[in-house]
C-alpha cells in the first residue's frame, strides 16, 4: 500500500479524533472518556461512512433532494449517534446531538483540512463514487482524450495575467511554469456578456443578440438572457442540434447547453431537462458530510461578504455600491453552495468518463459584479477557483480516459464609478428629460446571476412530477410564473411589464456599460431623422453628454452612423467627420458595430458609456462597480488558458463564434469522431477568416 495514502489516513483519523473531543468539552449531550474513546469513535465513524454511507446516500437521493439535503444532515445524524453509542466511554444523548456534531465537526474539520491542505473530499470522491460507477457500468472506457470546458465567468485576459503573477492562481501557474498549457486572449463582441458569448462558444452562433436584455418589437416583449424561457427560446433560435456538446457531452450550470444530452442548472433546459435530476446530483450527495460542509462554508462566506462590505464603507474605497444582507446570501449560493454541486458533478463527469463537458464558475463574476474587480474579496474567490479547478485536475488521473483541461472565460469585467454615482442621474433620467415618453420600461438594476441560477435550480427541481417537485411548487407558488421560479422581485416586475400588459411607448434596457433605447410602438428600426423630427432633443442630449462615448444609430440618407461628442463614424462608408468617438475603443470597435447595426433586432439607439483609457474605467448603467456587456477596457477581452498540444490562431481572434470554431477543431483533432464528418460548424458564416 503506498506509504503516503496511509499516513494521510492516519492523520485524517486524528484530526477527526481532535474535533470529536473539543465538541465533546463544548457539548453537553456528547461525552468521550478521554483520548482513545477519541480516537475509537472517529474510526468507528470512518469505517461506517466507507462501507454504510454510500449505500444510505443512494437509496436516500430522492428524499435528500426532495428536501434540499435534510435528509442527508438527519442521516449524517443517526450514523454518528450510532457510531458513538457503539463505544464503551462514548455517548450522544440523541439524533438531534447526533446532527449538531455533524454540523460542528463539519466546521473544525473543514477548518483543520484547509490549514493543512488536505482535500479529504477528493479522495472520497475518487475511491467511492469512482467505486459505485464501475459496479453500476456507468463508467465509459476510452483511449479518445476528453475536454473539460471549465469557465470562470467574468475574468478578463489581463486580471488573470495579474493574478498569476501576484501567486492569485497557483495552481493555474503552475500549468503554464511546466509548459503543459499556454494562455492566450480573444476578444468579445460589442456584446460582452455570457448570453452572447455562450451563445457563441457552445452553439458557433449568436447572431441577433444584441445585449444581455432587449425589446423585440415584432414580438411586443423583452428578451432577458438569464430567464429561462427566454434562454430556452434563444437556443431554440441558435442551435442546429449540433453544438459544441452534442456528442454526448455535459452542460453544467450554463445560460445555454450547446445540445448537451446530460445538464444541470442550465437556464435553457431546467423546463425540460433530459434526465431525472437526482442523476446530477448524486455525487455530491455521496460524500458524507457534504450538506454539513457546505452549509457551514455558506455561513462563513456570509459573514465574510458583511466584513467586505464594511471594510469598504469604513476605508471609504471607490467605487462602491451598497451590499445589503440578502445580497450576502445570495452571494453564498455562488460562491460555495452552487460550486461544491459542480465540482462534485463535474468530478463525477470525470470518474464516468464523460467525453465533453462545459461548466460555469459563477462565484468571481457575482464578487467582482459588487466588490471590484481585482479587490481582496474578488481575488480570495479566484484563488479558491484554482483549488477548485486543481481538484478536479486531480481527479482526471482515476478517470477511464485521458482527459484535457481548458479554462476559459466568455468575457471580463472593466471596472468605474457607476453612470448614477459620477452624474448624479441615471441614463432613464437624461432619455426622459430629452423626449418626454409617456411610459417608459427602464431596467437598468444591476443583474444578480447568482439569485436567477438559485431560481433555475428550484425551476429544475419543480418541473417534475415527484413529491420533490410538488413541494418546491407548493413553496414557490407566488414567486412563479408559467412554471418558473423568480426568487428576484425586480426580475419578476420585469418579466411581468415585457410579457403583459399595454406596450410601453419607450424601453430603456442596460446591459453593464450598454445601452438600448427602442420606441416600442414605432414599427422597424426609427431612423435618425424621424427621431429628430419626434424627440429632437434626444440624440443631442445622449451625444454631448460626458458619460457617453458614442450612439449608435441608422440614418434614411447615411446608413449606420455611431456620433459621439466630438465627431461621427460613418459605418456604411468607414468614413469619419471630426474626432473619431471609436477610437478608445480599439481597432475592431467598427466592425462590432456594423454587425450589431445588422441585427434584426438591433435597438433603435444603441448607447456605449465613456471609456477612460487612463484609469481603464467605464461607467456602468447598471448599479455595479465591475461591469460588461459593452466595450471600454478588459471586458472585452476574455481568456483560453488550454493545452498548449492545441494549437490557437495567430493573430487576433475575434468573437465567441470563432473560438467556437477553434474549439471544434480541437476536439476532430483529438478524435471525437462527432466532429470529424462536418464540412462547417454553425460558425462558418461568421466575419472572422480561419
Amino acid at each position: 500500500m503506498n506509504i503516503r495514502i496511509v499516513w494521510r489516513a492516519l492523520l485524517v483519523l486524528l484530526l477527526d479524533a481532535l474535533s470529536l473531543l473539543l465538541l465533546s468539552e463544548l457539548l453537553s449531550g456528547f461525552v468521550l472518556d478521554g483520548a482513545g474513546a477519541a480516537l475509537g469513535a472517529a474510526a468507528a465513524i470512518g469505517l461506517l461512512n466507507a462501507l454504510i454511507w454510500p449505500v444510505l446516500a443512494r437509496i436516500a437521493l430522492p428524499l435528500t433532494v426532495l428536501t434540499l439535503g435534510g435528509a442527508a444532515l438527519l442521516l449524517n445524524g443517526i450514523l454518528v449517534t450510532f457510531a458513538v453509542d457503539l463505544l464503551p466511554g462514548a455517548h450522544l444523548d440523541g439524533v438531534l446531538e447526533g446532527i449538531v456534531v455533524t454540523v460542528a465537526m463539519a466546521a473544525l474539520t473543514a477548518s483543520f483540512y484547509s490549514l493543512l491542505a488536505i482535500d479529504e473530499d477528493d479522495s472520497w470522491h475518487r475511491n467511492v463514487v469512482g467505486r459505485q460507477l464501475r459496479r453500476r457500468g456507468k463508467r465509459v472506457e476510452s483511449e479518445v482524450p476528453g475536454v473539460l470546458f471549465l469557465e470562470i465567468d467574468g475574468l478578463a485576459h489581463d486580471v488573470l495575467h495579474r493574478a498569476l503573477a501576484a501567486g492569485d492562481a497557483p495552481n493555474l501557474a503552475a500549468w503554464l511554469r511546466d509548459g503543459s498549457h499556454r494562455l492566450s486572449r480573444w476578444e468579445t463582441d460589442w456584446s460582452s456578456q455570457t448570453g452572447a458569448c455562450q451563445a457563441g462558444l457552445l452553439h458557433g452562433s449568436n447572431e441577433d443578440m444584441p445585449a444581455f436584455r432587449w425589446w423585440e418589437k415584432d414580438r411586443g416583449t423583452a428578451i432577458v438572457t438569464n430567464h429561462p424561457r427566454d434562454a430556452e427560446e434563444l437556443e431554440r433560435r441558435q442551435s442546429d442540434g449540433r453544438g459544441l456538446l452534442h456528442a454526448g457531452g455535459a452542460s453544467r450550470a450554463n445560460i445555454l447547453s450547446g445540445d448537451a444530452p446530460d445538464s444541470m442548472l442550465t437556464m435553457s433546459t431546467v423546463l425540460h431537462r433530459r434526465r431525472p435530476i437526482g442523476v446530477d446530483y448524486a455525487a455530491y450527495f455521496a460524500r458524507p458530510y457534504a450538506v454539513a460542509r457546505t452549509l457551514v462554508l455558506a455561513i462563513t462566506d456570509i459573514l465574510r461578504e458583511r466584513r467586505a462590505a464594511r471594510r469598504q464603507v469604513r476605508d471609504d474605497v471607490r467605487p462602491r455600491i451598497a451590499r445589503s444582507r440578502s445580497y450576502a446570501a445570495v452571494r453564498a449560493w455562488a460562491t460555495v453552495v452552487q460550486r461544491d454541486l459542480q465540482v462534485a458533478s463535474v468530478v463525477g463527469d470525470v470518474l464516468a468518463g464523460c467525453p465533453l463537458v462545459y461548466t460555469t464558475f459563477l462565484a468571481y463574476d457575482e464578487v467582482a459584479h459588487h466588490s471590484g474587480i481585482e479587490r481582496d474579496d474578488a481575488l480570495a474567490v479566484l484563488r479558491d477557483l484554482d483549488r477548485q479547478i486543481a481538484r478536479i485536475a486531480l481527479a482526471c488521473a482515476d478517470a477511464p480516459r485521458p482527459y484535457r483541461l481548458v479554462v476559459l472565460s466568455d468575457h471580463g469585467q472593466s471596472q468605474g464609478e457607476t453612470f448614477r454615482d459620477r452624474y448624479g442621474e441615471t441614463r432613464e433620467d437624461l432619455v426622459r428629460a430629452a423626449c418626454d415618453p409617456e411610459s417608459t420600461i427602464a431596467v437598468e438594476e444591476g443583474e444578480d446571476d447568482a439569485l436567477a441560477y438559485l431560481s433555475a435550480g428550484l425551476t429544475e427541481v419543480a418541473r417534475d412530477d415527484t413529491v420533490a417537485a410538488r413541494t418546491v411548487r407548493t413553496a414557490t407558488r407566488r414567486r412563479r410564473d408559467d412554471g418558473v421560479v423568480t426568487l428576484d422581485a425586480e426580475v419578476r416586475e420585469e418579466v411581468d411589464r415585457a410579457h403583459g400588459g399595454e406596450v410601453p411607448e419607450l424601453s430603456v434596457m442596460a446591459s453593464g456599460c450598454l445601452g438600448l433605447l427602442s420606441f416600442t410602438r414605432e414599427p422597424g428600426r426609427m431612423s435618425l431623422e424621424r427621431m429628430e423630427a419626434i424627440y429632437p432633443l434626444l440624440v443631442p442630449a445622449l451625444r454631448d453628454h460626458p458619460g457617453i462615448g458614442f450612439v449608435l444609430v441608422r440614418s434614411e440618407r447615411s446608413g449606420a452612423l455611431a456620433i459621439g461628442a466630438g465627431g461621427t463614424h460613418f459605418l456604411d462608408e468607414d468614413r469619419i467627420v471630426g474626432e473619431d468617438p471609436l477610437e478608445p475603443f480599439g481597432p475592431h470597435a467598427a466592425d462590432h458595430l456594423r454587425r450589431t447595426d445588422g441585427f434584426a433586432h438591433c435597438a433603435d439607439l444603441m448607447v456605449n458609456s465613456t471609456f477612460w483609457p487612463q484609469f481603464g474605467e467605464v461607467a456602468a448603467f447598471e448599479e455595479l462597480v465591475g461591469s460588461h456587456g459593452g466595450m471600454g477596457g478588459t471586458q472585452s477581452h476574455p481568456f483560453v488558458l488550454h493545452p498548449a498540444e492545441l494549437a490557437w490562431p495567430e493573430g487576433d481572434v475575434v468573437g465567441a463564434e470563432r473560438v467556437h470554431r477553434v474549439f471544434r477543431g480541437w476536439l476532430t483533432g483529438l478524435g471525437h469522431e462527432g466532429y470529424a464528418s462536418e464540412v462547417a460548424s454553425p460558425g462558418a458564416s461568421t466575419r472572422s477568416a480561419d
